[in-house]
């Protein structure tokens, strides 16, 4: 088996305004006006959180995320910026932020009931927690990659692979577990449309995130004949154009909390 690399921040940039856009909407919905303390948890190469110093500039804005890339990108971009390197899951600092960002970072977490409580208890009393998460595991763009990966001859390899991501709860989950923490709740999804440049630009959108647990586990030969099949999988789902164009429709669930 291939060593699993670090995240890829090169290839998540790809799609930088497509990945940031769902920050920006995020963002939008945070009620604070001069929160003194904020940080961006799973910062990934910045882009986030160059949006939270740009809305909250009087802040001490930090970043934390578990990839060395991913950090010396956003330490290039954001040199007055405070960034660390750490897990996200056992991350707490009971009661010392106005603003919890997590953009696209909880979904790979387990036990979410467990989880946002104590994200909770590390806001400040009238602090927020602000989250996006894809929501696409049952899209015809995730199931082909489980489908693919319990096929021959890659099927022992990739098995743990499979729960590489956390089946996010429902709306209603999300509340009571928030609500129960003393936290006034709002929720909501978006789904997004991205226009792509034919059929393996989504491949190309995915290897930095949903394909990766599946890709690191396979060596080189053995990655191209895995994406050759997938794309074969998912083709009938996603038409290509006559522009050429695919549509690749991405919703998100947002959550921001604020506590009491």
């Amino acid at each position: 088996m291939a060593t699993a690399p670090d995240w890829n921040a090169a290839q998540y940039l790809r799609f930088e305004d497509e990945r940031t856009r769902p920050s920006i909407d995020l963002l939008a919905r945070v009620p604070l006006s001069d929160p003194a303390r904020c940080i961006d948890l799973g910062c990934g190469p910045g882009n986030s959180t160059e949006l939270v110093a740009a809305r909250f500039p009087q802040a001490q804005v930090e970043g934390l995320d578990s990839s060395p890339d991913m950090l010396e990108k956003a330490r290039k971009r954001l040199p007055q910026l405070s960034f660390t390197l750490g897990d996200v899951g056992s991350w707490v600092v009971e009661g010392g932020y106005d603003l919890i960002f997590a953009n696209a970072v909880l979904q790979w977490l387990p036990d979410h009931a467990s989880l946002f409580p104590k994200l909770v208890r590390s806001l400040k009393p009238g602090g927020c927690l602000a989250v996006q998460m894809p929501d696409n595991l049952d899209r015809p763009s995730h199931v082909a990659m489980r489908e693919v990966a319990m096929e021959q001859p890659w099927a022992d390899q990739l098995a743990p692979s499979l729960a590489a991501r956390t089946k996010i709860g429902s709306f209603g989950d999300y509340r009571r577990w928030l609500t129960a923490a003393g936290c006034r709740v709002d929720l909501w999804q978006t789904t997004y449309v991205h226009e792509l440049q034919g059929l393996g630009a989504i491949a190309d959108w995915f290897r930095s995130t949903g394909l990766k647990p599946f890709l690191d586990r396979l060596h080189a030969d053995e990655q191209e004949a895995y994406l050759a099949r997938y794309l074969a999988r998912i083709a009938p789902s996603y038409p290509v154009e006559s522009d050429g164009k695919v549509l690749l429709p991405f919703p998100r669930l947002f959550i921001v909390a604020t506590k009491s």
